[in-house]
């Protein structure tokens, strides 16, 4: 029999405390309000589960308590997105896995699973899961095949599974009984029994594991309110980490520190807890964001992904010319632009009045319809050194100074995957397949159509460099500031390959709207044209390199 020392007794004991203690006392709690003082929804009517049209700036005045209520012209809506941090593995083009410290989805599970942002409006978010068959580990890709046992006989299709609500949602159990919602405003909100109550099995259940690369994809409007969650679930392959996460929204115009994600001046997320980070979506344009905690290691591990602000240029009626538009959002304190007298102005109103008219959708509010397109693409690069990930996945020291990216990705991926339509699973150490990798990357263009492509450098040690092949790219944006002098010219360029280093984004449009050029059927190729950033690990198969298809 082994026999231990009181201090390896001791040791052990304290070990065990911790884990049992993560296991059975999660403090996980998710936040997904109605309605609030910037978004009042006083009949609970749900009107911010839409974006309304843009017809004028939001009117503000101090209300009863000091705060500045809107009375007139409420823009943009509420969104919410819950996401996990943990661990997984994801599948390379050369056949080979590797191990990751990565976010994943906790909300928005199926259409993140389909290619779409996981960010829901909150009666999408606030439902509770009511499947004939619990949430597993790996769903929503464990749907897509028989489990052993006692989970054989439910649904083994993907597209059965259609849940976008928070995962771990459930009816809070006192909420009969709840003296506080008696007081709570709208007085129905209490009615449904969602107010933050978790079910901490469930989480657990679908976040080990379930790591994704790049992190979940993020969309929100102009004017939104954006309730993100992050739930720490910990790093099942490395227990002896008891790592903290936050979110960092990388060149994000944050107002406030406290959600900034850099933990010297704000919060970070214990394993077993939830924080919820609240953004109120002032400037379109494409970001990215990333854990903020040793970045050098988290991001380079995989723990980064893309966000992107649509425009209200998008919700402008057809009846209205998007110079009138814009020149009326100079209204707005938050985003108005006077070129006279502000020279970090970055989207005036143009030079030359096109009388286009809204209905549209605009990569910026550019109020000439410059930046329109039909559909839009995320183009994350990222690279990462093997080795680094294996000795992650060990107990040894990281050779920072080392660090070199063998493996070149998009979204997530290498030639050939890049095309692979749908989401790509791998199985992990806990023998279930999960959606590891759910964004491809290849280019479906319509026929006379333009794709607006979001361009994101997520690399920690490499320049990246893309190139199209065919059709000129339209570079319309840096680091999501329209290209635009303060004279209202537009300094858009084509070029035929662009440069990134990591942190820096760019907005391209594939104009094909010359169908005798790009006639239906068309194939064209988006790579790089460092040929050794076009393999995995100087091998076969790999690198970054994608499809444009002309459909």
């Amino acid at each position: 029999m082994l026999k231990l020392s009181n201090l390896e007794q001791l040791l052990l004991a304290l070990i065990l405390s911790v884990f049992s203690g993560v296991a059975a006392a999660q403090s996980f709690r998710v936040q997904c309000p109605t309605s609030t003082i910037t978004h009042p929804d006083p009949s609970n009517t749900g009107v911010n589960n839409s974006e309304p049209a843009y017809t004028a700036p939001t009117t503000l005045t101090p209300g009863a308590n000091g705060y500045l209520v809107p009375t007139k012209n409420v823009n943009g809506a509420i969104k919410c997105q819950q996401i996990s941090g943990g661990d997984g593995f994801a599948t390379m083009g050369d056949g080979s896995q590797t191990y990751m410290f990565s976010f994943g989805p906790l909300s928005g599970i199926a259409d993140l699973a389909a290619g779409k942002p996981a960010t829901q409006f909150p009666n999408v978010f606030n439902n509770v899961y009511t499947g004939s068959s619990p949430l597993m580990p790996g769903d929503p890709a464990t749907t897509d095949g028989p489990l052993p046992g006692l989970w054989s006989a439910f649904p083994t299709n993907l597209s059965s599974f259609s849940y976008n609500g928070a995962i771990g949602q459930v009816p809070d159990p006192d909420v009969s009984t709840d003296p506080a919602c008696s007081l709570a405003s709208p007085p129905g909100y209490c009615s449904t029994g969602i107010d933050g109550h978790v079910d901490p099995r469930q989480i657990m259940d679908v976040g080990i594991m379930n790591g994704n690369i790049p992190a979940p994809l993020m969309a929100i409007d102009e004017d939104d309110e954006y309730f993100l969650t992050l739930s720490n679930v910990g790093m099942i392959m490395r227990p002896d980490l008891f790592e903290q996460h936050t979110v960092h929204f990388h060149g994000y115009p944050n107002a406030s520190a406290f959600y900034d994600g850099v933990p010297d001046a704000s919060v970070a997320i214990n394993i077993g807890g939830s924080f919820t980070y609240y953004y109120l979506a002032p400037d379109a344009g494409t970001y990215f964001w990333h854990c903020h905690i040793t970045p050098p290691e988290h991001l380079q591990m995989g723990m980064v992904g893309q966000l992107y602000v649509r425009p209200r240029q998008n919700r402008v009626p057809k009846t209205t010319t998007l110079y009138a538009a814009l020149q009326t959002q100079q209204g707005d304190l938050r985003t108005a632009c006077n070129s006279a007298s502000d020279i970090l102005c970055s989207n005036p109103l143009p030079a030359v009045i096109t009388n286009a008219t809204g209905g549209g959708m605009y990569a910026y509010n550019d109020g000439d319809g410059s930046t329109a397109y039909d559909v839009e693409y995320p183009i994350q690069i990222h690279g990462f050194d093997p080795n680094f990930h294996f000795v992650g996945m060990t107990f040894n020291p990281e050779g920072f100074a080392d660090m070199k990216d063998k493996y070149f990705l998009l979204n997530g991926r290498s030639y050939p995957d890049t095309v692979t339509p749908g989401p790509l699973q791998t199985q992990s150490a806990d023998g279930v397949d999960h959606f590891s990798q759910p964004l491809p990357s290849i280019i479906n263009i319509p026929a006379g159509g333009k794709a607006l492509l979001r361009i994101s450098d997520l690399d920690v040690v490499e320049f990246q460099t893309l190139a199209s092949l065919g059709i000129p790219m339209k570079v319309i944006a840096l680091n999501a500031k329209l290209l635009r002098d303060q004279a209202g010219n537009n300094m858009y360029y084509s070029t035929n390959s662009i440069t990134l280093g990591g942190g820096e984004s760019l907005d391209v449009i594939l104009d094909a709207s010359n169908t005798t050029l790009y006639p239906s059927g068309s194939v064209f190729y988006l790579y790089t044209p460092n040929l050794d950033h076009l393999s995995n690990d100087a091998e076969n198969f790999g690198g970054l390199m994608t499809e444009v298809h002309i459909n």
